[in-house]
């Protein structure tokens, strides 16, 4: 690798233009073909709702202005950061409309992550109920145990701890 110190010197010693795509509108930037489709997102993907853009997030991508890894990772940053209300509405919608089959791939793995995600939350929740469960019928075994240690009739204690008579003999053996 060669270094031309010149040109280093002119990179990071001088004034670069700095452009604020925020305040260029959505028309012309459609115009800037293969930077476009990045400064499209780059502009929206904190502000919007990225469904209002789907119409030229197509018609970019459709234009075929960009490579496949360019596309990829367009496409990642999208799922990463960008906003909707409706994701899977979104993504199937872009899924269905774009010629590009590497996108369908990153979409599917969106899909699936997305799956994974709410399998595991709803697995969490399960376990969460479980153990609640689990620990309310420990409680009631513990209160049963203390009524009969205090003499009260297994009828009585089946009564108010709602335990079933197999669950008071287990008690009784394990004293």
């Amino acid at each position: 690798m060669d270094f031309h110190p010149e040109l280093a010197r002119r990179i990071y010693s001088e004034p670069f233009p700095l452009v604020d795509i925020t305040v260029i509108p959505d028309d012309d930037i459609m115009q800037h073909r293969r930077i476009a489709l990045l400064e499209l997102l780059q502009k929206h993907i904190r502000q919007r709702d990225l469904m209002i853009l789907l119409e030229r997030l197509v018609t970019l991508i459709s234009a075929e202005y960009t490579t496949e890894s360019q596309l990829n990772s367009l496409l990642s940053y999208m799922v990463q950061r960008g906003h909707t209300d409706q994701p899977q509405v979104f993504y199937r919608e872009l899924a269905n409309r774009l010629p590009q089959e590497e996108s369908m791939m990153t979409l599917a793995e969106w899909f699936e992550e997305q799956g994974m995600q709410k399998g595991v939350q709803e697995g969490m929740l399960e376990g969460k109920r479980e153990g609640l469960q689990e620990g309310k019928t420990e409680e009631r075994r513990n209160i049963a145990r203390r009524m009969l240690e205090s003499g009260m009739t297994r009828e009585a204690v089946a009564q108010i701890t709602t335990l079933t008579d197999d669950e008071i003999e287990q008690i009784i053996r394990w004293r």
